[in-house]
């Protein structure tokens, strides 16, 4: 494999490079993270910032395992782990200025996973400058994927290798959207306003979980996810499946997403017009970032 990544108009990786990389993340998943689950004892589940901000030895074992085998194919790639940053936050600030970036979600959904709860996954984006241009979110309990590119429409893939287009959903009334926000990580002067809006719309919640939640956004069972907590390695690579996807996100103020962004709000929604929806009702969040 060669770190050379190729002009903005062209496939990141080749077709050889993305199996090696989704080999890559199905042998972490059965040797790193699968056999924890359900098995964890007391002293491999850790936490960092609180109590609902776990991490586990499969988070650091998987993300060891992925960074290694990333480092041996790309050498001059930056690569950066949830985990690693965790540690050195310096990390994120070559995002922006690196030509190839690899940003790993080892496991994504960690609360879930420590709590035996089947609803986590891993997230792979790969960036140009900050800007996605490969998102992989692979299911370990499914052993399924779904993948996309910047030049390819987003599919779903089996470990087989049999693969099907997915497809963001049709437009809907605000009354009957359904969508994951995350209330909880607001500021509280947000938070209020939005528990003041979400009453008309269908269905708001969230699955601790960034890696279902746009899964099920691309593939046509969610309607929207709004955020204002910008961790690269829970949205890159689901802004760029949703695109793909048929798909809009952008930052609720307008502004293209990009990876090395740490404030503001992101919407991701299943088309144009439900984007312009959803953010004209929030729209009060956007003149405050």
């Amino acid at each position: 494999m060669t770190d050379q990544l190729p002009m903005s108009v062209t496939a990141p990786l080749t077709p050889a490079q993305k199996t090696q990389l989704i080999n890559l993340i199905r042998r972490a998943a059965w040797a790193e993270i699968m056999p924890r689950f359900r098995m964890l004892d007391a002293g491999e589940i850790g936490t960092k910032k609180d109590e609902n901000d776990l991490v586990t030895a499969a988070d650091t074992g998987a993300e060891a395992m992925i960074t290694r085998g990333l480092q041996m194919a790309f050498p001059h790639a930056l690569i950066i782990g949830e985990e690693a940053v965790s540690k050195d936050a310096n990390l994120l600030k070559g995002i922006a200025e690196a030509e190839l970036s690899f940003i790993i979600d080892p496991v994504d959904g960690t609360w879930n996973f420590a709590k035996g709860m089947p609803l986590f996954g891993t997230i792979i984006a790969v960036c140009r400058f900050g800007q996605p241009v490969l998102g992989l979110i692979f299911d370990p309990v499914g052993d399924d994927l779904i993948i996309t590119d910047n030049t390819s429409p987003s599919v779903w893939q089996t470990r087989s290798g049999r693969h099907r287009p997915i497809r963001t959903a049709d437009p809907k009334p605000l009354d009957e959207m359904a969508g994951y926000m995350h209330i909880r990580l607001m500021p509280p002067a947000d938070r209020a306003l939005m528990w003041s809006r979400v009453g008309v719309l269908g269905y708001v919640g969230t699955l601790r979980c960034s890696a279902h939640e746009y899964r099920l956004l691309a593939t046509g069972a969610a309607d929207f996810i709004l955020s204002g907590h910008l961790n690269c390695w829970d949205h890159a690579a689901g802004v760029l499946l949703c695109q793909q996807a048929g798909g809009k996100s952008a930052m609720l103020s307008g502004e293209a997403y990009n990876a090395s962004m740490t404030t503001g709000y992101l919407l991701s929604a299943s088309c144009e017009a439900v984007w312009d929806t959803v953010a004209s009702h929030f729209a009060d969040l956007a003149s405050d970032t």
